[in-house]
């Protein structure tokens, strides 16, 4: 069954516009992590925000070199979140969340016509709508934490 991009829903006696992305495609793909646009993040240029965050992950820079030589991006997150503990670096939950703030940040300032998309939501409430992912996304169940889609939001509200 196909998902609905944009439904509205009542908030306080307010309809508020909900605006569910995952892939990097259709008219809100540029939302997604995976959509292929170049970044650059700590001096580096990445090909999209997945493989700046992700190039975060690994203790080892060998491995994050590695990781983000992925032929498709989807492949380097597929082999992030593959990592054992043992090469994961010390802290990566505590610094998680802020990094990937940062990368978005990077991302919609970077591209001003990514900036008017993402302002162009208005006050959308953005949910990535990963079935499987319950902290970036609302997973299976719908009841995740939408962390990724709250982020958004926040740089959203930083760019007005």
């Amino acid at each position: 069954m196909p998902r609905k991009e944009v439904r509205a829903i009542e908030v306080a006696g307010k309809t508020v516009k909900r605006i569910a992305f995952y892939r990097a495609t259709g008219p809100f793909g540029f939302l997604s992590n995976l959509y292929p646009r170049r970044v650059v993040f700590e001096g580096k240029e990445f090909a999209c925000a997945e493989t700046a965050y992700q190039f975060g992950k690994p203790k080892d820079r060998a491995v994050a070199e590695w990781l983000i030589a992925a032929p498709k991006p989807h492949l380097c997150a597929v082999a992030a979140h593959a990592l054992l503990a043992f090469d994961i670096r010390k802290g990566w939950k505590d610094v998680k969340v802020d990094r990937m703030q940062a990368v978005i940040r990077a991302k919609f300032t970077q591209h001003e016509d990514l900036k008017k998309a993402l302002l162009g939501t208005e006050d959308a409430i953005l949910i990535e709508d990963s079935r499987t992912d319950t902290f970036w996304g609302t997973g299976s169940k719908k009841v995740g934490q939408n962390m990724l889609g709250r982020l958004l939001m926040e740089v959203r509200e930083e760019m007005k």
